[in-house]
This record gives C-alpha cells, structure tokens and sequence, in this order.
C-alpha cells in the first residue's frame, strides 16, 4: 500500500515539472516559474559555454602575450597591439554564446500585478525594470568583457552604455557596467567621456558589490590620464584585489614603474623585489631584476653595474644581454659618463641575440646620443636598424623617422668630406705616413672580419645546439650546418651586408636618389643631351666602354698590380685612392666642394644646425672662389647671416653676388625691391596672380597673361607655380602664332622643372614637334567647346553615325559644363542630397567625367525616356544651381546609345539641335511618378519557436546577484 502511495507522488511530481517546463519556455510569459526556467536554462547552457571559452581565451592571452619592459606596462594587455589578437576566436565564441542566451533568454514582459494589492517601493522598482530574468545581466557583462578583451573597446563601450541603461533601476550592475564603461573608454583615449562617467558616477552612492571593479576602471583611467600619484593608489588596491598571482606580479612590476617614475626609490625597489619573490615566468623577473639595479644606482654604480655584469655572464641571460648592457649603458648616462655609456650600448649591440623591441630602444637612444654628439654617421646607421625594430605608435616614432631621412640625405656628403680631407692630407704626408695609414685600414677590416667570423660561428653553435635539443626524441638524423656570416638573418638586420651593398652600388652606379627610374639620368620624356654626353652620365655604358677599351683587361704585366688594387687587403687598394697628380687632386677637391655645399644646405634646411652649416659654407666661400656653385653658396650665406642678425654680412654677400655673379638667378632673387615682402607672404602672392593669370587665360586675355608672366619672371622665378606660368605663357604664344616661342618656354619646363606634374604634358608637346607634328592653336572659345567633335577617334568601331529615336531604352539626365566653371565637387554634393531627399525609394547613380574642356555628370538608372525626361523638369524647377544662369550648367536628356556618340561622332551643338526637333515635342504622362520603386521584393518569413502556453502564478520581486563567478576583472 505504501509503495502504491510513493509511485502516485513521483506519477504527480514527474507530471508537474512537465507542465512548469512546458509553461515556463516561452519569454512572453513573466512569471516566477518562467523567471526560474530562462534563468537556470541561460546559466547552464549557452551561458556556460561561453564563459568556458573566455577563460581559455583569457589564459591564451595572459600565457602568450609579451609584455615590452622597455616602456610603462599596460594594466590590460588588450590595449597593445600585440596582445588585442591573442585569443580572439575564443572570445568570439564566447560573444556567440552569450548573443544567443540574450536572444532566447531574455524576458522584456512586464508581470502581472493584482490591482488589490499595496505597492512598496520595492515593488515599484521590480515593475520598472526592462529586464526580467535574473541571470541575463552576467550574459551582458560577458559580451561587454569578451569584446573588450578583444580590442574592440568602441563596441565593448556600446556595450556597457546600454547595460547600464538596461539596469539603471538595480543600483550594482549599473555601477559594475559603468566601471567597465569607463575602462572601455579609458583604452579608447576618450578621457574626456571616461572623467564624465566617473563625475556622475560620484555623485551617486555606489553599491559595495561595485568597487572592485571600481577600483580597476579609476587605476586604469589614472595610468592613461598620467596621473601616477592616484594610479597608485588605485594599483595597490587593485593588487588586493587580484586572484591571479601571475597577473598580481605582473602588477607589482607595474607599480615599481610608477614608483621610480615618481622618484620613490624605495618604493620601487621593494615592488621589484615582491615581483622577485612571486616566482613569475623568468622574463618578468630578470626584468624586475634589470629594474633594481636602475633604482638603486645612485650612489651604488659601481656595485650595480658589477651585479648586472655577473647576469650578462650566466647562460640563463644569453638572450637578454641587449636589455643588461642597456642597463649598463643607463647607469653610466645618469653619471654624465657618455663615453662609457657608448661603449655599454655598442656591446648590447654585437651581443643581442634578438630583433625586437629591445634592441631597437638600445639603437635609438644610442643613435640619440651620437645625433647630439653630431657623429651623424654612426646615428644613421643606428636609425637605420631602430626604425624596423620600432613600433610605428611610439611617440617618438616621428622623429626618429624625420631623422633617419635627413641624415639618409646628409651623411653621404659628409663621408666624402671625411674622405677627400683625408685623402687630400696624405697626398702632402710622406711615403711612410700613407702606408701606415693603410696598415691601419687593414687591421681594421681584418679586426671586424674576425669579429663577425665569430659571431657567425656562435650563432651557428646556438642554432645547431636548438635543433639537437629540439630532435633529440625522435629524430636520428643530424642536421647539417653551412657556414654563413651574420646574417643569417634578414639582409636589412645586418649591417655589414647593407653596407657591402650600398658599397657595391655606388661603385656600378655611382650615387643615385632613391626615386623611380632611378637608373635614367634624364627624367623627362624629352632627350634633351645627344647620346654621347648622356652616355658619359650613364655609370653602366661607361664602365662597358671602360672595359672593352682598357689594355689592362688583356695584358699580362698588369694583372698583379689590378688584382691587388682592388682587394681592400692589399696596401694597393687604398694607396691607388690617394690623389697624387694635379688632375687627381683637382677631381678630390671637386668632390670636397660639393660635399660641403649640400652638406651645408641639409644642416641649414632639415636639421636646423646654423653654426654646423655656416662652418661648412664659409669654408667653401674663403677657400674656393672660382667653385661653379659659388652664387648658391653666397645665398645661403645671406640667409643665415640675416637669420643671425648680421646684416652687414648679409649685405656683403648680396655685394659679392653682384659682383660676381650678375646674371645668377639668387642675384636676381636678392636684387629685387619686393624680397621681404615675397619671403614672408610671397605663397600667397604668387598663388593669387596665377589664379588670375589662368581666369585671362581661359576668356582669351592675353595681354593679362602676359603682364603676370612678366611678374613671374622678375619675381618668383623660383616659386611653386612657375612650370604652370611657363606652360600657360607658351600656349598664349601659340594661340597668337609664335610656334618657336610656345615651344622654347615649354623645353624651359621640362629641362628647368622636370619633377613638376606639367613637365610630363610640356615634354610630350616637345617630343611631337621634334618628330615633324605641327602644332595648332588651343583657344578655349566657349562656343567652340560645345560645337567641337572628335570623330576621328571612332572610325575604327562598330559605332552607328546616327542618333536613336527609342524612347523605351534606358536613358539618362546629364548635366554638361565647362571645365573649372562650376565647382564640381559641390554640384556632385548637392545633387546627391537633391536626390536623397525628393527621390527615397529610387536610387539614381551619379557619374563625373571630364572631356576636353567640359565636364559630364551624368545620373542614371531611368527605365526609359520619360522616366528621365520627368526627372529633367523637376530638376529645373526645385534645383537652385540650374536656376542660376550664370552656372552655365546644361541640360540633356540622352539614351544610353545616344551617349556614347556625343561630343565625337555628334557635338553637343547638333545633339541640342536633334533633342528639340525629335525628341522633347513628347511629353511625358501625367500619372507617371519616380516614387515607386523599380520591383518589390517579398521577404521570406522564417518560422521561429513560439509558446502561447500560460502560466498564473503569482508574481514575485527576485534578485539574484551571483559575484564570485565573476573572472579576469
């Protein structure tokens, strides 16, 4: 009887949850039953799963992401641009899940309330709530954290703003997803809307279920607002509150940042030491060790560089030795002992075994105190190899960029005056001298020869030592080693290999500008020196005719003597090089000079180095009167006497160029009476006499045309709009007849501006004439543009001479003006908004193109002739820049047939013509309208899931707040 009554209850209870479970699945009914089932079925399934997978891709970015030491850590690893892909398709799948768990778990029905029954104010605030499962809020807070960890804080923001929204009425999610928020916009570098959330967020009390997270978003607001004193204070709770102890060391290293930042010595040498204590991975403590030596250097150097002396000797730290002898270096530079520091750089240098952020700081700061020691030969070549190991979002990226240029530019020239000054002086030193001076070199090269046999040997021995411990379970064959140099490495990692390169280069090409075609010595489309000369500017046919010519190529008493001087081994080598006869001498000088003028003009110019590039400058002026430059030198002289206040100087220079040099183009510069004026606004000057000068050009005003070219000529010869006066001033004098003249200014441009955008057009008009073209005249007659034709260019195509008639083909309206009388661009804009705002179901193309003189915007998309013909009437009527007459704007209505034929086989004249005998008479139908679309489409409806079951349960006011689940904060 008693097993009777226990199998009827489990029948009973077993039937119940039946119908709770087939009552409760449906997010249209709000009831407690309905609450419990969406609640418990979100945790424990989609929900589940999701926070699976954001902790797997939490791990996967704690363990892969590497941090750089070089510069302050982020509290997030999720803001660099390392750490933001690091598991990105775990977060996905856990922004999937949680996407999936709002839609079919959210409940947005508000219950229903016995109209009886007293409202408290808990019931007021359970009845204006927006959202009625209890869990979904830690599905939100999941989206938010995955998009965050994904680097896409705009959207983890979006995020959080609506959370907060969503559950502004439940005092402790709205304050966790504002944290989050003000994170989010913290990483994002919106300080402003951060300090906005966190000044409303003050205002309000916040609920003790919030502050941890609190606590992260203010120490994570101050670390990127650069308040270090608050940061701190924050960081240490934020270490309180920290789980993870890999993550809490992480932090104790950040604090001893900003601690030795702010000058707190102890401080940050106790938060180093509790990173030490931690055991963290061994890249965070050796760098917590590096750090401890900085901090405590003062007044304990030399301990602190014998300490980091020992850690460069043990094997553990054989890749780290670039961060050591950094350290190294630092310490040295805090005791102004530069030479040292140098030294300590150099040896980070050859011993890194690593290409990253590490080196290229070492390289940087190294090349920063070579660049300030003015040894810009040794600064390039530590920008060169910085600026590929650097990330593009360091501030001082910029500069180290504008540097590496300038000093590409400079220090060619001043390796030749290094060079030519010493070649020079051994010319006058004794037989004795040159030969120990090339002893010297031998050394020297043999010393780094040696060096980087060595290095080559030891990267090898380490690549060879990896591969045995890699293979030793299962692999019995040994791998083979080629010996290499040192680079076994990219080409441009090794510096060695690029100057061997630039060497060989500069011998077979001699010195070339990084530019396309750089191997053409003429860059214009026009052959402007015979063939003969411009085969003696040509390094390659040279060297070709060099060696068919010579005698040493066949003769058997030289090749000794040839093969020794050109091995740098042999004292040959570099004795041949010294400049011994008057014609050698008068050749090293030539380059000396040279050197010293561009040299001058790049310290002056790019490097503002004044002192620098007047010492240049004024050696050249008082040793060398007779150099062919020497006007050009005289004018950058004048520049920097009247930039120091010397004026009497300047007018000596000014004298001299007189003197001297009267026809010289800065003779002329200098002489002119409007200098002043033209040197502070002449840009501006200039630009607004061409504008004029090309307006007279246009409406046939050659007399304009000509006055402001003869300003150009006296005034800014050397302005940024003389190619475009040339040009203009050679198709005036074609238009008036003078063929000689238009084309003597048009080789003017190409031979004086060939880098200009016109010399290209100049040259081709050259290049024509010379091959027997005539030239024509160019007037721009209004009348003729709209009557002109080119049909000749289509008598090869298939294109009919006639005109259609067919109105049922698709046509379109098309807008035809002349060339630079309308402002395209603004007609493009207002055109488009004319069609937005009258036309919101059709969607007419717009189209712009130019030909010869007139410009078409054509707008397409009309089934036929009346479609188009309709859209041309209300265009007159409601769009202003057709109304206005002096737009010159005109109006046709073409078939796309028609179109093709106009302004070739048809001119727009005879279309005009054709339009109003033919085809405008027609009117189109009154009830025909453009706001219809073209064809509806039908959406197919998708079946979804639906219960209509019901449930009458009394309602309840629930809150269920589950915060020890909460992860990677």
């Amino acid at each position: 009887m008693e097993k009777r009554r226990d199998a009827k209850r489990l029948t009973l209870f077993a039937a119940v949850a039946a119908i709770l479970s087939l009552t409760a699945c449906s997010t249209q009914k709000n009831t407690s039953a309905s609450r419990w089932w969406h609640a418990f079925n979100a945790r424990y399934n989609t929900y589940f799963n999701g926070s699976q997978a954001f902790i797997e891709g939490s791990q996967e970015k704690e363990d892969g992401h590497h941090d750089n030491f070089t510069e302050q850590l982020p509290l997030y690893p999720a803001g660099t641009k390392s750490g933001k892909d690091i598991g990105k398709e775990k977060f996905d799948r856990a922004i999937e899940k949680v996407e999936k768990a709002i839609k079919r778990h959210s409940i947005k029905r508000r219950p229903q309330w016995t109209k009886s029954r007293r409202k408290t104010k808990q019931d007021l605030e359970w009845l204006g709530r927006k959202e009625y499962n209890p869990f979904i809020w830690k599905a939100w807070l999941l989206l938010g954290k995955s998009q965050f960890q994904k680097g896409e804080f705009e959207e983890a923001a979006s995020t959080f703003s609506y959370m907060s929204r969503l559950y502004a009425t439940q005092p402790a999610i709205s304050g966790i997803s504002r944290a989050w928020l003000t994170k989010s916009y913290a990483e994002l570098g919106w300080l402003y809307e951060a300090e906005d959330v966190i000044t409303k967020m003050r205002r309000d009390s916040m609920d003790y279920r919030a502050v941890t997270d609190w606590d992260y978003a203010y120490c994570d607001y101050y670390l990127h607002n650069g308040n270090r004193k608050e940061a701190i204070r924050y960081l240490k709770k934020v270490i309180g509150h920290e789980r993870r102890r890999k993550l809490r060391a992480r932090q104790w290293y950040l604090l001893g940042q900003l601690e030795a930042a702010e000058g707190n010595r102890k401080a940050a040498d106790k938060a180093f030491r509790k990173v030490i204590s931690m055991s963290p991975p061994y890249e965070l403590s050796f760098n917590a060790r590096i750090a401890m030596t900085e901090v405590a250097a003062k007044g304990k150097a030399k301990t602190m560089v014998s300490r980091l002396k020992r850690m460069a000797a043990s094997d553990n730290n054989k890749n780290y030795l670039e961060q050591v002898y950094y350290a190294i270096g630092n310490i040295y530079l805090a005791q102004h002992d530069t030479l040292k520091a140098i030294s300590a750089y150099e040896e980070g240098n050859r011993k890194a075994t690593r290409n990253g952020i590490e080196k290229g700081v070492l390289l940087l700061n190294l090349g920063n105190i070579y660049w300030t020691r003015k040894d810009y030969a040794n600064a390039q070549r530590c920008y060169n190899e910085a600026i590929g190991l650097l990330d593009k979002d360091r501030c001082d990226y910029d500069q180290l960029s504008r540097r590496s240029v300038v000093l590409g530019r400079l220090v060619p020239h001043v390796e030749t005056i290094h060079l030519q000054d010493s070649l020079l002086y051994l010319a006058q030193s004794s037989e004795s001298e040159r030969i120990a001076a090339a002893d010297r070199q031998i050394a020297l090269l043999r010393k780094q020869e040696k060096e980087a046999r060595e290095a080559a040997l030891d990267q090898e021995a380490e690549k060879l030592q990896q591969q045995n411990t890699a293979g030793q379970e299962a692999s019995n064959i040994k791998p083979t080693v080629t010996p290499k140099t040192d680079a076994a490495l990219w080409y441009f990692y090794n510096p060695t290999a690029v100057a061997q390169g630039k060497a060989a280069f500069e011998r077979k090409w001699g010195r070339r500008e990084n530019i396309d075609n750089w191997r053409r010595s003429n860059q214009t489309v026009v052959k402007l020196d015979s063939e003969e000369s411009e085969a003696l500017h040509d390094p390659e046919s040279q060297q070709e005719k060099e060696d068919t010519a010579s005698p040493a190529a066949t003769s058997d008493s030289e090749p000794q003597k040839s093969k020794d001087s050109d091995d740098p081994h042999q004292r040959a080598y570099y004795l041949a090089q010294i400049p011994l006869t008057k014609e050698q001498k008068a050749e090293a000088e030539e380059k000396l000079k040279e050197a010293l003028l561009n040299a001058g003009i790049v310290m002056k110019d790019d490097m503002d180095e004044i002192e620098e590039s007047r010492r240049h400058l004024e050696r050249l002026s008082n040793t060398w009167h007779d150099f062919r430059r020497d006007d050009e030198t005289c004018y950058h002289l004048f520049l920097i006497y009247l930039r120091k206040g010397e004026g009497h100087k300047a007018d000596q220079m000014v004298a001299r160029l007189k003197e001297r040099h009267p026809e010289s183009q800065y003779t002329k510069l200098l002489s002119n009476p409007y200098y002043i004026e033209d040197s502070r606004w002449g840009e501006h000057i200039e630009d607004s006499i061409y504008t004029a000068t090309y307006e007279a050009f246009k409406q046939g005003r050659n007399d304009v045309v000509k006055a402001n070219l003869g300003i150009s000529d006296q005034r800014f010869e050397q302005g940024d709009n003389r190619p475009r006066f040339l040009f203009i001033g050679a198709l005036t004098m074609l238009n008036e007849g003078d063929a000689e003249g238009c084309i003597r200014r048009m080789t003017e441009v190409v031979e004086k501006h060939p880098k200009s955008e016109i010399a290209e057009m100049a040259g081709m008009i050259v290049k024509g004439v010379r091959q027997g073209r005539k030239l024509n005249g160019v007037g721009l007659d209004v009348g003729e543009l709209w009557e002109r034709r080119s049909h000749e260019t289509l008598r090869d195509t298939t294109t009919a001479d006639t005109l259609s008639l067919n109105h049922d083909q698709p046509h379109v309206v098309m807008l035809a003006f002349r060339t630079d009388s309308v402002n395209s661009n603004q007609l493009l804009y207002e055109l488009a908004k004319h069609n937005f705002t009258n036309y919101l179901v059709r969607n007419f193309e717009i189209k712009v193109e130019d030909m010869e003189g007139i410009t078409r915007m054509t707008v397409s998309g009309f089934l036929n002739y009346d479609e188009a013909s309709l859209y041309r009437r209300q265009l007159v009527t409601s769009f202003p820049p057709i109304r206005r007459q002096e737009s010159g704007i005109r109006l046709y209505v073409v078939s796309e047939s028609n179109i093709k034929q106009l302004g070739t086989t048809f001119s727009y004249a005879d279309y005009e013509t054709f339009f109003n005998e033919n085809i405008a008479p027609a009117e189109p139908p009154q009830e025909l309208s453009l706001d219809e679309p073209v064809e509806v489409v039908v959406k197919e409806q998708t079946e979804e899931d639906v219960d209509t079951s019901d449930n009458g349960e009394k309602e309840e006011t629930e809150e269920t707040f589950d915060f020890d689940e909460d992860f990677y904060r």
